[in-house]
């Protein structure tokens, strides 16, 4: 079980690397500025927790009544993977007044037009309006669900126990806002990590596809923990020992200048 543990929080760690990569965009398209980031992160990760405490034992539940249902969550894993490996060249620049969650949050709430410190609420005129910065930690909710439809079903390809899977994900989540830290401005740095993370949810798929096949020629949890370290320290090297050009990092901090709410917010 401990194995287990160790396995599906490496697998949690390294898939939180690319929503880590998602914030930072959010943070930079929205002019959100460093001084709240940490508030922003609390509540977000807050939210994680809460999310996938559902969102798991739900799909351990589906689990223990249909065990068909890992094909299906392998085939959208490999799925996945294919569809991060064709698009890990694509400009991820985030247009704030196209945002699906700014639109609704502008449909749905009074929104105030400008940040107001560190609130997300704010009162004008008896009533209570929400924030840019609210609206942004909305958008960081809706990006972890998003992510929790691949993560989860990958930490289920380690162990079905669902107290396993839930603690390897909120340990690793939980490490979400140092790591943040730790890498936002060597992120460009690890440009073929996107590769490895398709590489990983590739094999994670292909195990649940294969898992009663596995399953019957011994092959044990430590070995998926081998080609889970090996695929990530194989992208880390290879970045390193081809950097990308300084061309290419000027362009993509181009590519990520501040943006705004639309005008009706």
């Amino acid at each position: 079980m401990a194995l287990e543990f160790i396995t599906g929080y490496v697998v949690e760690y390294a898939l939180s690397v690319d929503n880590i990569f998602v914030i930072i965009v959010i943070f930079t398209s929205f002019s959100v500025r460093e001084i709240y980031y940490k508030k922003v992160l609390f509540w977000g990760i807050l939210g994680a927790i809460i999310m996938r405490f559902g969102f798991i034992f739900l799909g351990g539940a589906l689990i223990q009544k249909a065990d068909w249902i890992l094909y299906i969550f392998g085939a959208f894993l490999i799925f996945t993977g294919i569809r991060m490996f064709l698009n890990r060249d694509d400009d991820d620049s985030i247009e704030p007044d196209k945002h699906p969650v700014v639109r609704l949050a502008s449909r749905y709430f009074s929104v105030f037009p400008r940040y107001v410190g560190s609130h997300f609420f704010v009162r004008r005129r008896g009533k209570i309006l929400v924030t840019p910065l609210f609206v942004v930690l909305l958008i960081i909710e809706f990006t972890d669900l998003i992510f929790a439809v691949d993560s989860v079903p990958a930490v289920f390809a380690v162990t079905k126990d669902p107290y396993v899977v839930f603690f390897s994900n909120i340990f690793a989540i939980l490490g979400l806002r140092s790591m943040f830290f730790f890498l936002t401005n060597i992120m460009h740095l690890f440009h073929f990590l996107k590769t490895g993370l398709a590489a990983l949810l590739l094999f994670i798929g292909g195990k649940m596809l294969a898992h009663h096949q596995l399953e019957k020629v011994g092959f044990r949890t430590e070995y998926s923990l081998y080609v889970i370290l090996s695929i990530l320290a194989i992208s880390i090297i290879a970045s390193l020992l081809f950097p990308k050009r300084s061309e290419e990092v000027l362009k993509e901090g181009a590519s990520t200048q501040p943006g705004s709410l639309p005008n009706n917010a």
